[in-house]
């Protein structure tokens, strides 16, 4: 049985997904020998489709999830990890600002028994190359997010996580939020719970220029506030007990 599903969000990324799939892979297989990587095309209007399928006949420990229209990010993951049939689920972020290899230490966290292992920029053994306004950016949001919901977590959005698959799926299946704000919203789900939430630092670089920028643009930031009060308002609303 496979022991670890690698689940990859893609969308519009031609340019680079058939090189990094290939990169992950050589990667995982270091520190975990039976895994499986899942992309998600996220209703691409590219040929990232295309290009997955050119990985996928390389290496056949990479599958492929795929749909017409754009989701968004959120949607992407969920689906992803609900098709997992592993021990262990993570998400990451398909550009590979954030190594692959780092899972190895967030494995090794959950076999150790934590239950949601997540990257944090904030950590400080964290290395970071990316520009200050993203920078800024993380930590307004972070505070903000201290303030709604009072999780002792100083970092949400960091795009590599890491579950127990049997913890994640009934978080999953009662999820809502399907863009930038799913990370919150699992999150503060698992807290709620009492789930064992472990930081781990990261290394990033910053991979896009500024004809290649990340795909979250001012109208997403003003978004993911607004979905936070929205997720917010509907836990509260919620009668969400540990069975």
């Amino acid at each position: 049985m496979v022991e670890l599903t690698v689940v990859m969000p893609a969308y519009n990324e031609e340019e680079r997904i058939y090189r990094n799939l290939l990169e992950a892979a050589r990667q995982i297989e270091k520190f975990e020998p039976s895994f499986r990587i899942v992309v998600v095309n996220d209703g691409s209007s590219d040929h990232t489709d295309a290009e997955v399928r050119r990985a996928m006949a390389q290496d056949s420990r990479i599958g492929l999830i795929t749909y017409k229209h754009n989701e968004g990010k959120g949607y992407a993951v969920r689906r992803g990890m609900l098709a997992a049939r592993s021990p262990y689920v993570a998400f990451l972020d398909s550009d590979l600002e954030l190594p692959p290899y780092l899972l190895a230490d967030f494995l090794s966290e959950a076999r150790k028994g934590a239950d949601v292992v997540i990257g944090s920029k904030m950590h400080p053994d964290s290395k970071l190359e990316y520009p200050l306004m993203r920078r800024i950016l993380s930590v307004g949001y972070y505070i903000y997010l201290k303030v709604l919901f009072s999780m002792k977590l100083r970092d949400t959005q960091t795009g590599i996580k890491l579950f127990r698959t049997s913890c994640i799926r009934p978080i999953l299946e009662a999820t809502h939020a399907v863009k930038f704000s799913f990370d919150i919203e699992i999150l503060a789900r698992a807290s709620r719970l009492g789930l064992t939430i472990k930081e781990m630092p990261v290394v990033v670089h910053f991979s896009r220029n500024r004809a290649d920028r990340s795909k979250i643009r001012l109208s997403s930031i003003f978004q993911m506030f607004w979905d936070a009060i929205r997720i917010k308002n509907r836990l509260r609303r919620e009668k969400y007990r540990v069975n």
